[in-house]
Order: C-alpha cells, then sequence, then structure tokens
C-alpha cells in the first residue's frame, strides 16, 4: 500500500494493549471511515474519499471487487472469473488514504464504535455497511442445497460445473427418463438475473453444445423459466416484458407464469400437484439482507433492510450509513429503491462527497440522497436484449449493442473491458464459449447421488 503512514490499530480480543490505545491509539490522527463491503456502494464511496482528510479503511470477506451482473456468463461458460472481478488491492493501490483487510466481520459494538471480525475489532469514526445480499429461499433454507443461487464466483463455477456436468452424465446414460432428467434445467425467478439464465442456458445447449456430443443432442435440452407473478421481468414496462417472453420462447424456454413452487428435492421441482424431475435447479426467486440488521439492533424491513435517514444514516447515529440491497429507501414516490448496482453506487458516490465535505465544514447541512434513475437494462440471448429508459424503450439488436456498452463501461479496468470486449464479438461471430471449463471432483453428493435413478424413473411418469 505504498509508503503512508499506519493509519488504523486493529487489536484481537487478547491484546495486552492499554484500553486508551485500543481506542485512539493509530499515528495517523485523520478521522477513520471504516466501509465493510468492497461491492458497488463500498468501493464507490471508498474511492470517492480518495482527496478527502479522513482514512479509509475497506473491509471484505474476499480479496476481489465482484462485477455481479455478468455472474450468469461465468456460470453459463461466456466469460472466465478473472474476467468479472479485480483485486481490491489493486484497484486502491494508488489511494494512499486507503487500506484494505480481509476478513469477516461478525457484529458491530456501537457503544465502542467498533467493527468486529472474527479475531479482531477496528474502531471507527464513520462507518458504512455496504454488505449486499444474500439468497433468500422464504424460510425454506433446505432447498438450497438443490437450488443454488448466484451471488458469488464461487456460486457461478459451481453452476457452470452442474450445467455442463449434466450434459456429460446424459452422454453416459441410456435410460430415457433419466436422461431427460439430466437434460432439464429449471430456474427459478423471472427477473433479470432468472431471464439472463435461462436465455443464455437455452442458447449454450443449442449453439455452443450443438456438435460437441454424439449420443445426445443438447438442443433437446429442456430450460424451463418458472415464476409466481403473471409475467417475466416484472419491474419492466409490460411491452418489454411481451417481447422478453416472446424472444425466450423462440430460444426454446418454456415459460411457467403464475406458478409457485411447492418443493424442491434432489429429483426436482414441485409445482403444486405438479413435478418436473430435473439434475439442475437453480434458484434466481429472492434475496435477502445480509444480518446488519442484528448487528446495529435496528429496525428493519420485511426483507433484512434497514430503515435509514435522508442522508442514508442509522437514525439517532449520524456517524453511521447503510447503503445498497441492506438499506431501506424510498424515491421521490414513496415506493422503496430497487436493489441494483446503480442505486448502491450513486449511494456510495453520495456519502463519498458528504462524508468530504463534512471534514471540511461540519456545520454544513446534507443534501438529502436522491437516486437518478437512467434506466434498466436486461439481455436475453444472443444479440437480443431490452433497455428501458422511461419514455424510450430499446430492444433487440440495439438494446443488445447499449446493454454490452454499458457493462463494458462499467467494469473496472482496461484488461477486464478489453477482454470481455473480444470475448462477446468472438461468441457473437461463431456462437463459441471459451470458458466450458469442469473444475474439481466430478462425482455428485452421496445424498443427491443415491436416489439418482430411481428417484428419475419415479418422478418421469408425473413430469409436467
Amino acid at each position: 500500500m505504498g509508503h503512508m503512514q499506519t493509519s488504523f490499530h486493529v487489536h484481537s480480543d487478547t491484546c495486552s494493549c492499554p484500553a486508551q490505545l485500543r481506542q485512539t491509539g493509530e499515528r495517523d490522527p485523520r478521522p477513520r471511515v471504516v466501509i465493510i463491503g468492497a461491492g458497488f456502494g463500498g468501493l464507490s464511496a471508498a474511492r470517492k474519499l480518495k482527496k478527502a482528510d479522513l482514512r479509509v479503511t475497506l473491509v471484505d470477506s474476499r480479496n476481489h471487487h465482484l462485477f455481479q451482473p455478468l455472474l450468469y456468463q461465468v456460470a453459463t461458460a461466456g466469460l472466465a472469473p478473472n474476467q468479472i472481478a479485480t483485486p481490491i488491492r489493486t484497484i486502491l493501490r494508488r489511494q494512499e488514504n486507503a487500506e484494505v483487510l480481509l476478513g469477516a466481520v461478525t457484529g458491530v459494538d456501537v457503544a465502542n464504535r467498533e467493527v468486529r471480525l472474527e479475531d479482531h475489532r477496528i474502531n471507527y469514526d464513520y462507518l458504512i455497511i455496504a454488505t449486499g445480499a444474500r439468497h433468500s429461499y422464504f424460510g425454506r433454507d433446505d432447498w438450497e442445497q438443490f437450488a443454488p443461487g448466484l451471488k458469488t464466483l464461487e456460486d457461478a463455477t459451481l453452476l457452470r460445473k452442474r450445467i455442463l456436468l449434466a450434459f456429460e452424465r446424459a452422454e453416459l446414460e441410456s435410460a430415457p427418463a433419466a436422461r431427460q432428467r439430466l437434460l432439464t434445467f429449471i430456474v427459478i425467478g423471472a427477473g433479470p438475473t432468472g431471464v439472463e439464465m435461462a436465455g443464455a442456458i437455452a442458447e449454450l445447449a443449442r449453439k455452443a453444445l450443438a456438435s460437441d456430443f454424439r449420443a445426445i443432442d443438447p438442443a433437446e435440452a429442456r430450460v424451463v423459466l418458472v415464476e409466481a407473478g403473471p409475467r417475466v421481468l416484472g419491474a419492466f414496462p409490460a411491452d418489454l416484458s411481451a417481447y422478453t417472453e416472446k424472444e425466450l420462447t423462440k430460444l426454446g424456454v418454456e415459460l411457467q407464469m403464475n406458478t409457485a413452487v411447492t418443493g424442491i428435492d434432489g429429483n426436482g421441482v414441485s409445482l403444486g400437484d405438479r413435478a418436473i424431475a430435473s439434475a439442475c435447479v437453480i434458484w434466481a426467486a429472492g434475496v435477502a439482507a445480509s444480518p446488519v440488521a442484528k448487528w446495529l439492533d435496528a429496525e428493519a424491513d420485511r426483507a433484512g433492510r434497514v430503515f435509514v435517514g435522508p442522508d442514508l444514516a442509522l437514525p439517532g447515529h449520524p456517524d453511521i450509513f447503510v447503503i445498497g440491497d441492506c438499506a431501506s429507501v424510498k424515491d421521490k414516490s414513496g415506493k422503496p429503491l430497487p436493489g441494483l448496482a446503480p442505486v448502491a453506487k450513486q449511494q456510495g458516490e453520495y456519502l463519498g462527497r458528504m462524508l468530504a465535505i463534512r471534514r471540511r465544514d461540519p456545520s454544513r447541512p446534507a443534501a438529502p440522497f436522491r437516486y437518478q434513475d437512467f434506466g434498466a437494462l436486461a439481455t436475453v440471448g444472443r444479440k437480443i436484449a431490452i433497455a428501458d429508459f422511461g419514455k424510450v424503450h430499446l430492444r433487440g439488436f440495439i438494446g443488445w449493442l447499449t446493454w454490452c456498452l454499458a457493462h463494458i463501461y462499467f467494469l473496472i479496468g482496461f484488461r477486464n473491458r478489453f477482454s470481455v470486449a473480444l470475448d462477446w464479438a468472438w461468441s457473437y461471430l461463431t456462437f463459441e464459449r471459451g470458458a466450458r471449463l469442469i473444475t474439481g471432483p466430478i462425482e455428485e453428493p452421496a445424498s443427491v447421488a443415491a436416489d439418482t435413478d430411481a428417484s428419475a424413473r419415479k418422478a418421469a411418469p408425473r413430469a409436467a
């Protein structure tokens, strides 16, 4: 991190430091801003504080910043993990007032103004919590082992492995029912992630893998998109939603709208009195905030998002701020802001500016946060995407170009932008996907493998 002064004092719970030193023993006299989470919100806040007369300590349980909107492309072998992730230290290496700590936060001691890690504590003057969201199975956490979600690189590489292994195992399988189960992919939730996953799997099967197998025809794979609501992309305008449904159908995706999932196990998915046998179920239906409300003993909404004030501060605690998927913030019309990357990014930048101003002029009141909605994007497949810019709606190839340019622009690092653009161009011209790698052991967990054949045959007669 260069030759900057020591700007933090981290101590273990068994530290023998004098009590006073444990609180204020740093050599750097500037107030410290501790940021938990290096996602879009946390990283934007840290970078915005580059020229502020403040110390910045960024804490994350992973050493990289992840561009989550493209995770589905890693999961479907379109991109490699390193193309959408960048080490946090690399991003902040030239920011002299910033340092990075790798550790899992276990709580916050509000009274003593300390962040608790597993074995250490870090004191703060200002605290920004931007820890993002996790999967929510609506009280059915037992479904997670059968229907993993997509939030981390580990999730993406696991899903990539499961998807590719399904085709490999189908090539070996002679029993029709068991083979059909292996070639059935179910995506639960028809928001942007679910739509993108379903479209990408369909294209993988019908284009990239079309000539790779001898005993099976990958194009016969069944891709099912299940949604409890009446249409896909429910947050988008109805015309763009209808267009997306039409394009998904063209790709061969089977749409199951107004359909609630009632069970998930090693066999597949239950939809009321129907069942679909599947060896690969993907969860894209719900998220919940990380345990920030519990850390702060704060009031939260049903999804666990902490209620904050107009300046994103925790009520009664002007030194603690919560942003991104962890915070419940309303727009001008009184509706909660969505859990999107642009929201978190703008909130982080707002806090960076606000804290820099507060440091220069403590008496200056903070203007309330206002989100600027520049539109929403979603892709269905190769050269097919939609864009909602309010009165302007884009679709098809022009929507896809807009989607590509927006995502390349927001990627961090020239190398990532260049390599992603090159991969997309190659994929567009050749239909090839260059990251079709299966890593790690290929054996199924014993709990799943034990029931595979018998369960597939039992479920097949009643499959939808």
